[in-house]
């Protein structure tokens, strides 16, 4: 009977590790794997390509992103990008003309 409890003891152990990790290192590669996926990840792409040194519209970001086959409507890009310019963001949102524009926050 103790002899099963040490191997089922010993298998979460070896699974816990698996899965986390010693430090939770696992867990940060999982994390970046999935970094790019929907429209919010792939605005943080354009980002990473530098698309934003220059003020970018909406319809600019949906069309680069459909460049990158990033295919989604006007509203998912759009709540991506008010996502990623909040406050501490990656990008800087204004209005230009009576238009929202997004560039790179310095």
């Amino acid at each position: 009977m103790i002899e099963n409890i040490k191997s089922i003891l010993k298998r979460i152990e070896k699974l816990e590790n698996e899965i986390f990790g010693d430090s939770g290192a696992n867990i940060s590669k999982i994390k970046n794997k999935n970094r790019y996926t929907g429209p919010t990840g792939g605005i943080r792409l354009l980002i990473m390509k530098s698309y934003f040194k220059a003020k970018r519209s909406l319809g600019d970001v949906r069309s680069k992103l459909a460049e990158n086959d990033y295919h989604y409507s006007i509203q998912a890009v759009q709540t991506g990008l008010n996502r990623l310019s909040k406050p501490g963001g990656p990008l800087v949102a204004f209005k230009e003309r009576g238009k929202k524009v997004y560039a790179k926050r310095k």
